[in-house]
C-alpha cells in the first residue's frame, strides 16, 4: 500500500495539536558536530530532547559508544523539548529528511502514525546487538508494539514519586527500623501520616508538595490513583468510554483533601520547600539529582498505595526510527547498534533518577547501590500509564483537556462529582476525534478538528 503524504500545513497543525502549544523554534546542540565530516565508514544522525543532567548522561553514553565503535560516527542533536521537537520530527519524516535514530515519549508513539512517520524495528537485528524482548518488563515492551510490530524501544520509565525527609519523619516517629517511611495502605493511614508529620514540620512550611495548580502533575497523580482503584478508560476496541465516575470522584476527593486539610499550599515552591525542610513532596524521579545535590537526608518511594493496589504514574523515553524511504543498509544497522548500546549501558542513565528499561541492569551490584533509586525500582512492576490511544502521551491532548478539570476540583472551583462528569465528557469527545497525523483525516486545508 502506498504511503500517503502530508503537506507542510497539515503537519504543522497535526503535530501542534499533539503537544502543548509553543514556539516552533528549536535548538540543535550536537556534541558530534564533526561526525558528518569524519572518516568513519558509517554515520548515524541522532535527534533527542535531553537537556540538563539527562543531556550530560546521554552524552556520556554516546561517548562510550564512540570509543567502543570508532568506525561509526554519531551526529547527535538536542532539540527543544515538547511541541517543537515533535513538529520537526514529523516534518522531517514526511519530507524524507529524517534522522536515522530519534527519541520519543512512549505514550506519543500511537499517535505518530506508525508505519508512515515511523519505521518498525528489526527485532532480529536488535537481538544481534543484545536486546531481546525477554529482558524487558512485558507490559512496557508491549506499549511499543503496534499492529504486531515494534515501533518504540524503551530506554527507561520515569515515574512520579513520594519524596520524604528522613530527618523530619524520624522526629515524627514515621520511620521504620529499616530507615524508610512506614507502610501506608489506605487514605486514612496516609492522612494520619500527614497529621503526625505536620507536628514535626517547621513553621511556614507545607507538609506535602502537591503541585495542586499544575495540570500535568494533577493529571499524572489522577492517573496513578485511578489505576490503583482499577479504573479503566475505554473498551478494548477503543470505541466506547468505560471511565468510572464513581472511582474518579474518590480520587478527586482524595486530592482535594490535601488542600482543605491544610497539608498542601497551592502555588508553593514545592521543591524549594522540601529542601528547606517540608516532610514530603510528590515529584518526578528527575528531581533525584537536585535533592541529592542538596545533600538532603531523604528517601523516595512510589506514590502511596492508598487505594490498596500499588500503581504510580509512569512514562517512558524510547528510541524510534523516523521514516526514511530508503531505510536499510549499514546506516540502519548502526542505528540499531547505537540504540541497543545505550539501552544495555543505562547505568549512567539511572544516575538521573530514571529506571532503566533493560531489566538486567536492575540486578547489577552497581544499580543496587544507587539510592534512592533502589527504593523505588519496584515501580517498574506497577506502572500506571495513560490509555494507548493517539491523543495520549506526555503533554498530549488528553492531558491538555482533562488535566485542567482535575485542577479545578483540587483547587475547589468545581466539585468532584461535576469534575468527574466533565472528565467523562472530555474523554467521550476525544474518542470521536480523528488523529490528524494519520494522513487520512486531514483535509487539504489543514488537520481535522
Amino acid at each position: 500500500m502506498g504511503r500517503p503524504d502530508l503537506n507542510r500545513r497539515q503537519l504543522l497543525a497535526a503535530a501542534g495539536g499533539l503537544a502543548v502549544a509553543g514556539s516552533f523554534g528549536f535548538a540543535a546542540l550536537g556534541t558530534g558536530a564533526d561526525a558528518l565530516a569524519s572518516s568513519a565508514r558509517t554515520r548515524v544522525r541522532y535527534w533527542n530532547l535531553f537537556s540538563g543532567g539527562d543531556g550530560y548522561n546521554m552524552i556520556a553514553m554516546l561517548d562510550g559508544f564512540r570509543k567502543a565503535h570508532p568506525d561509526i560516527a554519531v551526529k547527535d542533536s538536542t532539540l527543544q523539548w515538547g511541541n517543537p521537537f515533535y513538529t520537526k520530527l514529523a516534518m522531517a519524516a514526511a519530507g524524507n529528511r529524517a534522522p536515522d535514530l530519534g527519541v520519543m515519549h512512549l505514550g506519543r508513539v500511537t499517535g505518530f502514525a506508525p508505519g508512515r512517520l515511523l519505521d518498525p524495528w528489526d527485532v532480529g537485528l536488535l537481538a544481534k546487538y543484545g536486546v531481546r524482548e525477554q529482558d524487558f518488563n512485558p507490559r512496557l515492551w508491549q506499549r511499543g508494539v503496534i499492529d504486531g510490530k515494534l515501533y518504540a524501544l524503551p530506554l527507561d520509565i520515569h515515574v512520579q514519586l513520594c519524596f520524604y525527609r528522613k530527618d523530619v519523619l524520624k522526629k515524627a516517629g514515621l520511620l521504620g527500623d529499616d530507615g524508610r517511611i512506614v507502610p501506608v495502605t489506605s487514605t486514612s493511614e496516609w492522612f494520619d501520616v500527614l497529621k503526625e508529620a505536620k507536628k514535626a514540620t517547621k513553621n511556614g512550611l507545607q507538609v506535602l508538595g502537591l503541585h495542586a495548580n499544575d495540570q500535568n502533575f494533577m493529571w499524572w497523580f489522577f492517573v496513578a490513583f485511578y489505576t490503583q482503584l482499577g479504573g479503566t478508560w475505554f473498551n478494548d476496541a477503543d470505541t466506547e468510554v468505560t471511565f468510572d465516575t464513581d472511582k474518579a470522584v474518590q480520587v478527586l476527593e482524595f486530592l482535594r483533601q490535601h488542600i482543605t486539610d491544610g497539608y498542601s499550599i497551592a502555588g508553593a515552591a514545592d521543591g524549594e520547600q522540601f529542601i528547606n525542610g517540608a516532610p514530603f513532596t510528590w515529584e518526578g524521579n528527575w528531581s533525584v539529582p537536585v535533592f541529592s545535590g542538596a545533600k538532603l537526608d531523604y528517601g523516595a518511594t512510589p506514590l502511596p498505595p492508598v487505594f490498596g493496589k500499588p500503581a504510580t504514574h509512569a512514562e517512558s523515553h524510547s528510541f524510534v526510527l523516523p521514516h526514511q524511504s530508503g531505510r536499510g543498509g549499514a546506516t540502519n544497522d548502526a542505528a540499531h547498534q547505537l540504540a541497543a548500546y545505550v539501552v544495555t549501558h543505562a547505568q549512567q542513565w539511572a544516575a538521573g533518577g530514571h529506571i532503566p528499561a533493560y531489566t538486567p541492569t536492575l540486578s547489577t551490584a552497581a544499580y543496587r547501590k544507587l539510592y534512592p533509586q533502589n527504593e523505588y525500582v519496584s515501580a517498574m512492576n506497577h506502572q500506571a500509564t495513560e490509555p494507548k490511544v493517539w491523543f495520549a502521551g506526555s503533554t498530549g491532548i488528553l492531558a491538555q483537556r482533562v488535566g485542567p478539570i482535575v485542577v479545578s476540583s483540587t483547587m475547589g472551583s468545581a466539585g468532584p462529582e461535576a469534575a468527574a462528569r466533565r472528565m467523562k465528557g472530555a474523554l467521550t469527545q476525544l474518542l470521536t476525534m480523528k488523529n490528524p497525523m494519520d494522513g487520512h483525516t486531514a483535509a487539504e486545508g489543514g488537520a481535522a478538528a
